[in-house]
């Protein structure tokens, strides 16, 4: 049993290094063979280290909100509705208000409640602007929402903030590209065309993807915002809140739409006329979204694959041809069928296999790069790496049976003959 063995391993070997061997008298018949494999998996391993990357970074972003953090809005939709042409069903619906807000906040189940704003506006200061960034229209419990850290100055105090005073925090980068090394705190910028005064410097938590509020260039009483802005009420007005601790986010929404229907005088037969959504939804929403994304990049990369094996078996085909004359020696000493279809197999699935394995190289670099650019800390899919490596495999296997068969059945008379 042990010489079978011993006899089965070597004949694996020999027929390997014979297939590398033949690979490397034709490197560039090789190289042409499996392109269509390298860009299949390379773009599979790229797309997952991206949608991992982000995913992550969504995760953590939720983390640092609180995962009972939930959001009353007017309308949820996966894609922003166009507000100057609203459905008739968005248009009857009120729009969220302050005293909604406070009537929220005092609920015993909440812990806060607040109503925000966002708009999307530049930041000036001397000539120097920014690209147009996310503002938020909050309040002084901004920080201990989303997370993230006061670098200098100050948060607004309660008179500003009943007042709508216009004054801003912004954030640290942001005051970098347009201050550069002048000290911010106390000097006016221009955000939206309007003077506003920095007071304080803000640091967002790491997250490029997270839910509203979040990623910001400043940050202002939300009266002011309301007032001084052109706010979309259907996409960019919600109140945020946080239930107390111990109380699940399904009874403080509870709470919420008893509150918010009575406020809104609501028959037992009317629908809410307002949508809430949970950091749980978040995270679904983008999982919809990247796994519709990352099934196109799968559907795009296997027509690759399929490219890269018909292409392995037209290569093979023309090996077996050009190789009619040794493959009739090999029989002639003593080689069987199954050896040569053993033989012509075991170089398809290294083709291949190696194929696999610069697409996953260079996939995985693709995405790092990409992923880098994007702020986005991505780690390397393993499962996904050992899968690419089984199905390239599999790819020279399948597509190599038909020239290992054809160069099986060869008559040795007939191939040692062959000119």
């Amino acid at each position: 049993m042990s010489l079978k063995r011993h006899l089965s391993l070597d004949t694996w070997a020999e027929n390997f290094g014979i297939a590398i061997d033949a690979l490397r008298t034709s490197k560039l018949r090789s190289a042409l063979t499996i392109l269509g494999v390298v860009i299949g998996v390379s773009t599979v391993m790229t797309m997952a280290s991206i949608v991992q990357g982000i995913q992550k970074q969504i995760t953590n972003a939720i983390e640092v909100a609180g995962p009972t953090t939930f959001y009353v809005m007017k309308v949820f939709n996966t894609s922003p509705v166009n507000p100057d042409a609203l459905p008739k069903w968005i248009r009857i619906r009120p729009d969220l208000r302050w005293d909604e807000a406070e009537r929220i906040k005092t609920l015993p189940q909440v812990f806060y409640a607040g109503i925000w704003a966002q708009i999307q506006a530049r930041l000036e200061f001397n000539g120097e602007r920014t690209q147009p960034t996310i503002v938020t229209g909050a309040d002084d419990y901004f920080q201990e929402i989303q997370g993230g850290e006061l670098a200098a100055g100050r948060w607004f105090t309660k008179a500003e903030l009943r007042s709508g005073t216009p004054v801003a925090v912004i954030q640290e980068a942001k005051a970098l590209r347009i201050f550069g090394r002048i000290d911010p705190i106390g000097k006016t910028v221009l955000i939206g065309g309007r003077p506003v005064e920095v007071i304080g410097l803000y640091v967002p938590p790491e997250n490029i993807f997270a839910p509203p509020g979040t990623d910001n260039g400043a940050i202002m009483p939300f009266r002011y915002v309301y007032s001084a802005y052109n706010v979309d009420k259907t996409n960019a007005l919600f109140i945020c809140v946080k239930p107390k601790p111990g109380v699940t986010v399904a009874e403080a929404q509870e709470a919420v739409t008893v509150a918010l229907r009575e406020m809104r005088r609501l028959r037992p037969a009317d629908k809410n006329t307002f949508d809430m959504i949970t950091q749980d939804q978040i995270l679904d929403t983008f999982n919809s979204i990247s796994g519709t994304f990352f099934l196109v990049m799968i559907v795009l990369a296997s027509v690759a694959l399929l490219v890269g094996g018909i292409g392995v078996m037209a290569i093979m085909m023309v090996s077996v041809t050009a190789r009619t004359r040794e493959i009739g020696v090999r029989k002639a000493m003593g080689a069987t069928r199954r050896d040569i279809l053993l033989q012509f197999l075991i170089e398809a699935a290294t083709l291949t296999g190696i194929g696999g394995v610069v697409g996953i190289i260079l996939g995985l670099a693709v995405g790092r790069g990409v992923s880098s650019l994007m702020s986005i800390d991505s780690t390397p899919p393993l499962g996904l790496t050992v899968i690419a490596v089984l199905v390239s495999v599999g790819i020279g296997v399948v597509f190599g049976v038909v020239p290992a068969q054809r160069a099986a059945r060869l008559d040795p008379v007939d191939a040692l003959r062959y000119e």
